[in-house]
């Protein structure tokens, strides 16, 4: 059998990234930057007020309490009028523009104002004294001009897109979202809202990769379920290469020593390997193409084919999306005794803080059918191949699902 690094790193070879496109800023959530972004204009823009107060300079209020004249108001987007003179004050909002001159703000709640009154008083009594630079946000605080902001691979998040906005950037390269042929197959197979039928299962796979799949932001060709003939496997792979799917991934029927029409199609079509990979769940695996197109055959039972896509076809996604695929796992103990057949094994477990460890525990069945096992889950831990046991206290690793919360 292949082992797990073996079989991705081969997979992996045949996927590039797709080539770029411009959309608006607003439309770029989760997209992945395909050029690096430097800021074209410093930020902020201009030295402004931290605070609503007064803008004076320094050296006038060193001698507390003292009344200044106040000789202009600045409110929030409206340029100061003139410059501050030696011993004025003058009235300004957060977010205003500093006068030239000005080098400290004085808050209101240090002064006798009633910012209340929109009329601007004559004079202010200063009660507390600052230095130099005091509630002032200098121009290029935050950026300057000319400063890398983000790599190419970087993908967007909801911060990222208030700090291009506030850079100027209006619309953004980034890479093309992949689209994925989903395919379930079997005549075995329903609907979920079929009614039951003696030997018949409900079709859950479709509806767990194709969220999967939508989560990394790729998009879903959907192409139903293929029955078990030749032509109708044959008519649907097509039809997700005349659609322009960048990537076909299967369920079930692919596997070694079943559904020999599937492998028919599929040699007829392209070319197609069939792996036992060295992992539990999820063994047997599909891998080819169809008239150049990647395919993924995944195996049936719902957690091996979460698994398998979690483990292969994930990465391969990523790598299309111009993003750097890396590994997230955690140190965990182990909180009970487990066993495995030898394979490298993703056991689903449940996460929980215990003396200061994280410490993981199995969600109960292992079998490849039971989804509501991986329901339950926080993660995956890996017990490496070739152990068959580890015990309580045993340190390993777990691969948590993505967006899931760890307990730090």
């Amino acid at each position: 059998m292949r082992n797990v690094q073996d079989a991705l790193h081969d997979i992996l070879q045949h996927f590039n990234p797709l080539s770029s496109e411009t959309v608006l800023l607003g439309a770029s959530l989760g997209r992945t930057l395909a050029e690096a972004v430097y800021a074209q204009n410093d930020l902020p823009l201009f030295d402004n007020s931290s605070m609503d107060g007064f803008a004076v300079r320094a050296e006038d209020i060193q001698s507390v309490p003292v009344t200044l004249p106040l000789v202009m108001d600045i409110p929030a987007g409206v340029a100061p009028p003139q410059a501050l003179g030696a011993g004025q004050a003058a009235r300004i909002m957060t977010g205003a523009a500093m006068p030239v001159g000005a080098d400290a703000v004085v808050p209101v709640e240090q002064t006798n104002a009633n910012n209340d009154n929109p009329e601007l008083p004559t004079t202010v009594e200063i009660y507390q004294s600052h230095a130099a630079g005091a509630y002032v946000r200098p121009r290029g605080e935050d950026v300057q001009t000319g400063t890398h902001i983000f790599e190419s691979g970087h993908v967007l998040r909801p911060q990222d897109l208030g700090l291009l906005a506030g850079l100027g950037v209006s619309e953004v390269s980034v890479f093309q979202r992949p689209t994925v042929a989903l395919l379930s197959t079997g005549d075995e197979l329903l609907l979920p809202h079929d009614p039951i039928v003696p030997g018949k299962i409900r079709d859950m796979n479709t509806y767990s990769l194709a969220a999967m799949i939508e989560s990394l932001g790729a998009a879903v060709l959907p192409l139903g379920i293929a029955r078990d003939t030749a032509q109708d496997v044959e008519d649907k792979l097509l039809s997700a290469v005349e659609q322009g799917a960048n990537v076909i991934v299967s369920s079930a029927g692919v596997s070694v020593g079943t559904r020999d029409v599937v492998k028919a199609v599929l040699e007829n079509l392209g070319a197609i390997g069939f792996w036992k990979v060295n992992m539990r769940p999820g063994k047997p695996l599909a891998f080819g193409h169809v008239q150049g197109v990647p395919f993924f055959g995944l195996p049936g039972n719902p957690v091996s084919s979460l698994a398998s896509f979690e483990i292969f076809v994930r990465p391969s996604l990523l790598k299309l999306m111009g993003q750097f695929h890396a590994i997230t796992t955690y140190d965990v103990v182990l909180g009970e005794d487990m066993t495995s057949d030898g394979r490298e094994s993703y056991i689903r477990v449940v996460l929980r803080r215990e003396n200061g460890r994280l410490t993981a525990y199995s969600t109960g069945t292992q079998s490849s059918g039971a989804l509501s096992s991986l329901v339950k889950a926080d993660g995956l831990l890996i017990i490496p191949a070739d152990v068959k046991q580890v015990q309580v206290g045993d340190i390993l690793q777990v691969r948590p699902f993505a967006g899931q919360p760890i307990l730090f």
